[in-house]
């Protein structure tokens, strides 16, 4: 996959594309990500991709046309399909099954907004999915994008290493991920559940099961409308 950014900061991204899951993903071929300077674009000498609101207020607005010919400049050699995004207040809130589907397209190119935002008649133009990632203010739009990457690129084969590793995570079905476990087994005397030292597969699947459940039940309750439960799911709510 190839995901360009289109940004006023583009070296806000270079630490995280160097780190971690990020920089391994990319050293593997397995994502490209590029971002692309909006002022390149600019036609005066300044190279001045904002100006103030018509109607007046406070801030700045990104210009239409350094937005518009950079869309145009990136698009003109992304890979098929691709998407454009734009990183808004107004749009829709980022959930699992957004970063899913996202994860589809060969090229997904996302425009951070700043300041005041973008002029609409580029965001009319060229945007086809525009996303939130919670209802509070940023300053800019480029660790909104960062966090929708992330959540993207874990559906991309190769990516985590272990195709199985999105299979059970919090929101994949609809619930929240069961408390995870690891050595030692005893810590300020508290042990782990028994069923998890078990061995038995089947145990332990059934135990996170009702756990995830639970956690789901007790912290987010709305979730379990989203999911399919059985009848010892209930039962089992139910005497908790």
């Amino acid at each position: 996959m190839t995901i360009n950014v289109l940004t006023l900061f583009p070296d806000m991204f270079d630490s995280v594309k160097a780190s971690s899951i990020w920089a391994r993903a990319i050293d593997s071929d397995n994502i490209t990500i590029n971002t692309i300077d909006i002022r390149d674009f600019a036609t005066d000498k300044h190279n001045r991709a904002d100006d103030s609101p018509f109607g007046g207020g406070a801030g700045m607005v990104l210009k239409p046309e350094p937005v518009s010919a950079c869309f145009d400049d990136v698009t003109a050699s992304c890979p098929q399909p691709y998407i454009n995004v734009y990183m808004s207040p107004c749009g829709k809130t980022l959930s699992h099954d957004i970063s899913v589907n996202l994860s589809k397209f060969a090229c997904i190119n996302i425009l951070c907004g700043h300041y005041e935002g973008v002029d609409q008649r580029a965001i009319d133009k060229h945007i086809d999915l525009e996303i939130s990632i919670g209802d509070y203010v940023l300053t800019g739009g480029e660790l909104a994008a960062m966090v929708v990457i992330d959540a993207c690129m874990r559906h991309i084969d190769g990516v985590l290493g272990n195709e199985t590793s999105t299979d059970n995570e919090s929101f994949s079905d609809a619930l929240l991920e069961h408390p995870q476990y690891t050595r030692p087994a005893s810590y300020n005397d508290v042990d782990v559940p028994d069923v998890l030292l078990s061995g038995h597969h089947a145990n332990v699947q059934a135990y996170s099961r009702q756990m995830s459940i639970l956690m789901t039940a007790r912290r987010r309750p709305g979730l379990l409308s989203k999911t399919v439960l059985g009848k010892s799911d209930i039962e089992y709510i139910t005497r908790k």
